[in-house]
């Protein structure tokens, strides 16, 4: 932790040296502050890329870094040298001057001192700086972000919000609860902090954590109402982003057009298409373009044991949107299935984030563990939708494994099938809308909580007729 905070201080003396970033991200990434390690390692540039991409002797490396920690170490020396002589001529200036009375505090200053003052800031990254103050009236034209509420609640969401060069004015950050490695999103996520920043860069953070401030925001309502229309409106996102990735990793290329993404079965990688989709597949597209898909990796489940740069363990966000508008969605991290043996569970995560959890049947060890993609999207199997395979099929690697549907309602939550995985009828017609054609499935045992993640209003299902497959039986192991 001391060659951490040694370069720490050089790196803000010497904002400049990207080579200083790049070894205080590595320090970071050691002591497993992700979040951190990924700024400064942003904050590098082209030395990352250098330096993770060859072969450097170990010992020229250790060379540098002992030198930048040597100089950081003689100039925190020099600074504690002025601050024992400053303190020391304060101590004889104390001796010199009479005894002063302080006035009483009374509970009710102190009262109005806690319930007036913002949450205390997180510690910034290097080279940022926050600033306490009172809680402003809510702007209009508000941003939100999500974050988890342990990490809203130490402030620590403000610093993934201050590296964002196109921080809006105003932004909302939802606060997401934690269950084990997991962060849940549900509907109707509560305001847990709000940030402004001016055009001069100052920054008023004010917290509406219960335990922390006894407080309401100005418009609570209408907060509420924008908050619920940005979650629908990332979900919908979060799966055209997806799709783009899926549709990129098999082609080698972009879609050129939404409609490349909605051909008729068996081209069907969208299970089904929004207003909203329409609208934002350009920009979207441009954003990807940009980036290089598949560049921006999210942090793949932690219980399954991957990495990558989306929303990291802490809860921190990795992107702010306003409602609507282009550029990178807020999931940036690839939709992924993950289903656990052991708790008959399966769900629909993006980085360490759960955006479903669903009860499913299984076969016990009937059921293959392993890592497997979404190849074959079909409605109504065999042509019924109310057969052995229920009203939707989802093909596991061309395999005889598949996720579908099931008229056996009992099953669900037992192993009783053959090694397929069965779902509720509105719950598999919802993933099936949810995952795109190429999603990765993780199957293993211990991975999920318990709690079930199923909102009330059902993600837009307009499935097209075209996406069912007469020329095909299917032999799934039901």
């Amino acid at each position: 932790m001391k060659n951490t905070q040694h370069l720490k201080a050089y790196v803000q003396m010497h904002p400049d040296n990207k080579m200083a970033w790049y070894l205080l991200g590595k320090e970071y990434y050691k002591n497993g502050q992700q979040g951190k390690a990924n700024y400064c390692f942003n904050q590098a540039g082209e030395v990352y890329e250098a330096f993770e991409h060859s072969k450097v002797p170990a010992e020229m490396l250790k060379q540098y870094e002992d030198g930048l920690l040597q100089s950081a170490r003689e100039r925190q020396a020099g600074r504690l040298r002025k601050r024992r002589i400053l303190l020391a001529f304060l101590l004889l200036f104390l001796l010199l001057i009479p005894a002063a009375v302080a006035p009483e505090l009374t509970q009710d200053s102190l009262a109005g001192l806690t319930s007036n003052s913002a949450s205390a800031l997180p510690e910034a990254p290097p080279g940022n700086a926050a600033e306490e103050t009172a809680a402003p009236d809510e702007p209009a034209g508000l941003a939100f972000t999500a974050a988890g509420t342990d990490a809203v609640s130490g402030s620590q969401g403000l610093a993934g919000i201050l590296q964002s060069a196109q921080t809006p004015s105003a932004t909302a950050m939802l606060g997401m609860k934690r269950s084990g490695k997991w962060l849940i999103w549900t509907k109707g996520l509560p305001l847990a902090a709000t940030i402004e920043k001016s055009r001069e860069g100052r920054v008023t953070y004010q917290s509406y954590n219960p335990a922390a401030c006894d407080c309401q925001p100005p418009d609570a309502e209408g907060i509420k109402q924008q908050a619920a229309s940005w979650q629908e409106q990332q979900e919908e996102l979060a799966v055209l982003w997806s799709a783009v990735r899926t549709y990129k990793n098999s082609k080698g290329a972009l879609p050129k057009s939404l409609e490349q993404l909605v051909q008729p079965f068996p081209a069907n990688w969208l299970g089904a298409v929004t207003p909203l989709m329409k609208e934002e597949f350009a920009p979207l597209r441009s954003a990807a373009a940009g980036l290089g898909l598949p560049a921006p990796q999210g942090t793949a489940a932690p219980a399954a044991g991957a990495s990558g740069q989306g929303q990291t363990g802490t809860g921190i966000p990795a992107a702010v949107n306003g409602a609507g508008g282009g550029g990178q969605p807020f999931f940036t991290g690839p939709l992924t299935i993950i289903i656990d043996k052991q708790k008959h569970r399966l769900a629909l995560t993006s980085g360490s984030i759960i955006l479903r959890n669903y009860e499913v049947g299984l076969g016990g060890e009937r059921t293959p563990e392993g890592n497997f993609v979404i190849s074959d999207k079909v409605v109504n199997p065999n042509g019924r939708d109310n057969g052995e395979f229920g009203s939707r099929g989802m093909q596991l690697s061309d395999s005889n494994y598949a996720i579908h549907g099931t008229n056996d309602q009992d099953s669900i939550g037992k192993d009783e099938s053959l090694g397929c995985i069965r779902m509720n009828r509105k719950d598999v017609e919802e993933l099936f809308a949810m995952a795109p054609m190429g999603t990765k499935v993780q199957i293993s045992k211990g991975v999920l909580p318990e709690e079930l993640v199923i909102p009330d209003d059902r993600f837009p299902d307009d499935t097209s007729p075209n996406q069912t497959n007469p020329h095909k039986v299917y032999h799934w192991l039901n």
